[in-house]
């Protein structure tokens, strides 16, 4: 079985090969991203492995039909950038649900903290052997409120982490847990009463955009913003707006809705063509790291050993969870309840 890999940096190819040494399985490396300019690449491979910023749109869908690919794996757990509806009856599409909901949470915090207390801005002031502390007061998480946005694995670790700091914590999901030690509240009240919000859901046609210009309306004077879900669940623009206008206290991202041809990449000596992106770098209340919240040694394992795990699930004919279709958002809208291959 031949799988043409791409986006691939050094420590995919380490775990990768870790984990597929012992399941004659052969793998080709590409460091370019997989898109209508480069799907011709894939002319002799059984599947392909991507990564989030891989484009699978209808139109390569049927380029990769055309060239008898047979499964895609997504090597992490959303899917917004594959047509799985274009996908079904063609191509088997399988990601990993769940490769380290504590890699993702722990750096939400992780962002926050450093946020708050000003972390970053101490450390390059002493690095010149500045001691002065001016400009660094912060907040305590203890006693405030935050506003989670998304309870499934990642959300659920992070109220956690949140209810161990003496938080108040409230959520929004459109399928409330009963497990949650969370006020379940609507969209609306938690951007109302929330000193912090944190987002923690899939990015869908009904969730992209869901903090934006009217969102501004709502929220506290003051609120910190986190995202290290997918870039599109905020419009850059309000973002940004609400920044200046001193609404937004800071943000702290860990994914950007145009990150695409951006992220993964060392533009340290070029000019970006991205004015709002510039813009909120510049911010000393913005924080951004380069869509780096899953990458930790245990998360890429247990990528790299469900990835191989989802290809051996095709290759044996068998099924598991992990495939999707267009039926199966929710395993309520799945027509074999993922007991079976989806077609």
């Amino acid at each position: 079985m031949r799988i043409a890999m791409f986006d691939v940096k050094d420590y995919d190819r380490e775990s990768f090969e870790k984990y597929n040494h012992q399941n004659d399985i052969e793998i080709s490396y590409f460091d370019t991203k997989l898109s209508m300019n480069t799907v011709s690449l894939t002319k002799g491979f059984d599947g392909v492995c991507i990564f989030v910023n891989d484009i699978v749109n209808k139109e390569v869908v049927d380029a990769l039909y055309q060239n008898d690919i047979k499964f895609i794996l997504l090597r992490c757990a959303g899917y917004n950038n594959v047509d799985v509806k274009a996908c079904y009856g063609k191509i088997h599409v399988y990601r990993v649900p769940a490769y380290s909901p504590y890699a993702v949470a722990e750096h939400a915090m992780a962002l926050l903290l450093t946020s708050i207390r000003r972390i970053h801005k101490a450390y390059n002031r002493t690095r010149d052997f500045n001691f002065n502390i001016s400009g660094f007061t912060g907040f305590d998480l203890h006693g405030k409120t935050v506003g989670v946005v998304g309870t499934g694995k990642i959300g659920r670790i992070f109220i956690d982490i949140c209810n161990g700091f003496g938080m108040k914590v409230l959520a929004f999901d459109k399928f409330p847990n009963d497990s949650v030690k969370a006020e379940y509240v609507s969209l609306e009240e938690l951007y109302k009463r929330s000193d912090i919000i944190s987002f923690h859901c899939p990015l869908t046609e009904e969730t992209m955009h869901m903090f934006n210009k009217d969102t501004l309306k709502l929220v506290k004077k003051g609120v910190t913003i986190v995202n290290t879900s997918r870039g599109a669940l905020i419009d850059s623009v309000a973002l940004l707006e609400g920044l200046k206008d001193r609404i937004i206290g800071a943000a702290c991202l860990d994914v950007y809705e145009e990150e695409n041809d951006i992220f993964f990449n060392d533009f340290s000596g070029h000019i970006v063509d991205d004015d709002v992106l510039a813009r909120l770098i510049s911010l000393p209340n913005v924080l951004m790291t380069s869509h780096q919240a899953f990458l930790t040694k245990d998360a890429l394992d247990n990528i790299a050993e469900t990835t191989i795990q989802n290809a051996l699930v095709y290759r044996n004919k068998t099924s598991n969870e992990n495939e999707l279709c267009y039926h199966c958002p929710n395993i309520e809208n799945c027509r074999k309840k993922r007991k079976g291959s989806c077609f």
